[in-house]
């Protein structure tokens, strides 16, 4: 895969819930398995994850009726709690998460490397579609250590 072209996609959402919460359920495997997929046909049933430069992480992603499935994984590059994550893909590609609280509410943007075999725009539907379900897991789930804060 070519990886010179250099053109960065970005995707973002706001999380209502806390920065503490929003970082736990973006980097504990426990939850990535239940909202690192794009969409309702597809699911995680595993994933790790070892937060620190140089670090790795990997979840597997397949589609429900068994069709097809991949590894997503990649090394740590930086680390900041409950601020930023950068990593490197296993193709190369870098990929930055930066996590802005505010208030009740978190800011999540992703900046990625483009890959040459889908446009742009596919891309950035992709990325946007996981983002959304984290999203979406982030705001349904009651988690106890967050109860006050919701």
């Amino acid at each position: 895969m070519n990886t010179d072209n250099k053109e960065t996609i970005k995707v973002e959402t706001t999380v209502h819930a806390p920065v503490e919460k929003v970082w736990e359920y973006w980097t504990e495997p426990q939850h990535i398995t239940k909202w690192s997929f794009a969409s309702d046909d597809w699911h995680a049933p595993f994933a790790e994850n070892d937060l620190r430069v140089g670090g790795t992480f990997l979840t597997r992603m397949e589609a429900k009726d068994g069709s097809f499935g991949f590894d997503f994984g990649g090394v740590y590059d930086e680390i900041k709690i409950n601020e930023l994550i950068s990593y490197t893909l296993g193709d190369g590609r870098k990929v930055t998460i930066t996590f802005t609280s505010q208030g009740r509410d978190t800011k999540v943007i992703e900046v990625f490397d483009a890959e040459t075999t889908h446009s742009a725009e596919q891309q950035k539907e992709g990325w946007q579609a996981f983002l959304e379900n984290f999203k979406k897991y982030s705001e349904l789930s009651k988690d106890e250590d967050f109860k006050g804060e919701l």
